[in-house]
């Protein structure tokens, strides 16, 4: 194993007396991060960035307007060079460590006892990434990739052990055990309720295992939107709880590219429903939900789109409510949004359309009776969810209620896939192609003059090999 070119070491420095020299640009950004840490701050230079400026007049930075001289070093607990004088940060360099006080000069290793890394914060958890001065660039790109893997809320997780933490050693003597609790706890339930701002349920249940009273691994469901097909449109947190499920309920709408990233080893229970067959009645979905819960599993309920629009999953943590189940929203982008984006159709434009309404194709009972006069009005786009049977229905009756033969529909099929097909016309002439189309389920249908706009903006190609 190679010697380390450098010791990582978190410094306090809340309220210590900072220096930095140099009023520029990088010093503002220098001076921005020592700002964040609590520093009191004196910044050297003849002249200030606006930024710096600013700062100053408001009594948040104390400034010296000189040139550097080795007495400014005096007090001083830390010192940052980031003039565009090569001298100037060497002569910088050499009086700071003649006084041992640690020193930084910007794109200068050389002349540094200690390196500014790459920073993932989520306070009180820090994570810091350097290359030594090697590659500043490289240790910027892996911050980037950090930065998706942790999720902001970490930062919470990390205080709600820390207000426990005094009572888990007096519960935990044994520095082994309380390792043990710690990861159970971080891992478990109620770990994911911290993570999914639920802390007061999370200290409440904490409360209880600590009082012997309750216990730290049960059963909890994930309500996840996995967004209308495309992977790289699920969110962070999305991703996070399909990796760590132990079971998944999911339906006919999550593609197979989202479900190839739940986790290999997690039972897979399919719930899928089309029109008029399903394979189970949302109730016994409910039910279903409920006892793999209390059975002490962590289950995903994996859906297209959005749990909320047209998902039925208030319906779903209506149950979970009703039965003390533990869970979590995770919201997903809606077809609307991403199947009308790939399409190159925007749902709202100054010139054509200045409103947007979702509807479903569909009712409880079968019927395409819809608010008619509510869709037929004049600059709003409408969305249909689940229209893809009763389209020749849906134009006739749009018609019939005084939307001009003339106004532009479009079908999108599979929309953000590599399966994604479109098919555009009017209220008139769309029934026709589509049968003629042979298009099939999942569709959307989004009525309105912005779809004319698709010939000039469509930008997504999916690949002709794919069927």
């Amino acid at each position: 194993m190679s010697p380390m070119e450098t010791l990582p070491i978190f410094m306090k420095i809340r309220h210590r007396p900072c220096l930095v020299i140099g009023g520029g640009d990088v010093a503002s950004r220098k001076v921005s991060l020592l700002q964040r840490a609590g520093a009191s701050i004196t910044v050297v230079a003849p002249e200030l960035h606006p930024a710096l400026r600013k700062l100053s007049d408001e009594g948040a930075i104390h400034h010296q307007a000189m040139h550097f001289e080795p007495e400014c070093l005096d007090e001083a607990a830390l010192v940052i060079a980031a003039t565009d004088d090569e001298q100037v940060n060497r002569d910088v360099s050499i009086a700071a460590q003649a006084r041992n006080i640690p020193v930084n000069v910007v794109d200068a290793p050389e002349l540094c006892t200690f390196i500014m890394p790459s920073i993932v914060d989520r306070s009180p958890l820090l994570i810091a990434i350097s290359s030594g001065g090697a590659a500043p660039v490289l240790a910027r790109m892996l911050r980037t990739r950090i930065e998706t893997m942790i999720p902001s809320t970490y930062g919470r997780l990390a205080a709600f052990a820390a207000g426990f933490r005094d009572e888990v050693k007096l519960r935990f003597s044994n520095g082994q055990q309380r390792r043990i609790f710690w990861e159970e706890v971080f891992q478990g339930a109620i770990g994911e309720q911290v993570l999914s701002g639920q802390e007061a349920a999370a200290s409440r249940a904490m409360r209880q295992v600590l009082d012997g009273n309750g216990e730290l691994n049960y059963g909890e469901v994930y309500l996840v939107g996995g967004g209308p097909g495309d992977p790289d449109l699920l969110t962070f947190r999305a991703l996070r709880l399909m990796q760590q499920a132990d079971v998944c309920v999911y339906d006919k709408l999550v593609s197979r590219e989202v479900m190839e990233l739940v986790r290999r080893d997690a039972e897979l229970i399919y719930v899928g429903k089309s029109r008029d067959q399903h394979t189970l009645p949302q109730e016994d979905i409910n039910q279903l939900l409920v006892r793999l819960a209390k059975e002490g599993k962590r289950v995903l309920r994996l859906k297209g789109g959005d749990p909320f629009i047209f998902g039925r999953g208030g319906e779903e943590i209506e149950t979970l409510m009703d039965n003390d189940i533990p869970f979590q929203v995770v919201p997903g982008i809606t077809a609307a949004n991403g199947v009308s984006s790939y399409a190159g159709i925007p749902l709202t434009h100054r010139d054509y359309a200045q409103s947007c309404l979702f509807t479903t194709g569909h009712l409880k009972d079968g019927t395409v009776n819809l608010d008619w006069p509510a869709l037929v009005r004049p600059k709003q786009t409408v969305v249909i969810y689940m229209g893809l049977v009763g389209l020749p229905e849906i134009c006739r009756q749009m018609i019939a209620h005084g939307a001009p033969e003339t106004l532009p529909i479009a079908i999108v099929q599979q929309g953000t896939t590599q399966r994604q097909r479109v098919v555009d016309g009017t209220l008139a002439t769309l029934p026709g192609l589509v049968a003629t189309a042979e298009l099939r389920a999942p569709c959307l249908i989004i009525v309105g003059e912005v779809v004319r706009l698709r010939e000039k903006l469509a930008w997504f190609a999916p690949s002709p090999e794919v069927v």
